[in-house]
């Protein structure tokens, strides 16, 4: 049988297989006013090819497409319906550590979110802030040996 397996190896003819597409969520978000709107939304998303599900949130102006599709994709065929459309720009409340900083609060965003950007003070479970409280006098918890 290894002969035939060694042999058969050399005379397979396979074809080149295409690289699918990781399946994955896209989040855009698109002013919506009326139902006509959601629905044409809607209907461009939901046509294209690896588009498994599409949810359609007009309170929030987002729109959710999961599926093998690529991100840009989405948002070109979404802004080829005429309405502005970018790519979702909030994180959940609980996910940042100063969401009333300047950059990250936003009064347009849906409750409890926060805009996406990058922290300008550390993280309060960075190591090196986790160094300097450990030795701090209004740490209860510090090092009593001091």
């Amino acid at each position: 049988m290894g002969a035939l397996d060694f042999l058969s190896d050399y005379f397979t003819i396979s074809t080149p297989r295409k690289k699918r597409k990781p399946m994955q969520t896209v989040e855009i978000k698109v002013k919506m006013d009326c139902d006509g709107c959601e629905r044409r939304v809607k209907n461009s998303v939901s046509n294209m090819k690896g588009a498994k599900s599409v949810d359609v949130n007009r309170k929030q102006s987002r729109v959710t497409v999961t599926g093998y599709v690529e991100p840009n994709k989405v948002l070109k065929k979404v802004q080829s319906t005429g309405k502005k459309a970018e790519f979702w720009p909030y994180v959940p409340y609980n996910l940042v550590a100063y969401p009333y900083v300047a950059q990250a609060y936003d009064k347009k965003a849906p409750a409890g979110y926060v805009k996406n950007v990058v922290q300008a003070l550390p993280s309060p479970n960075a190591p090196d802030e986790k160094f300097t409280t450990m030795f701090s006098d209004e740490n209860p918890n510090a090092c009593s040996i001091m």
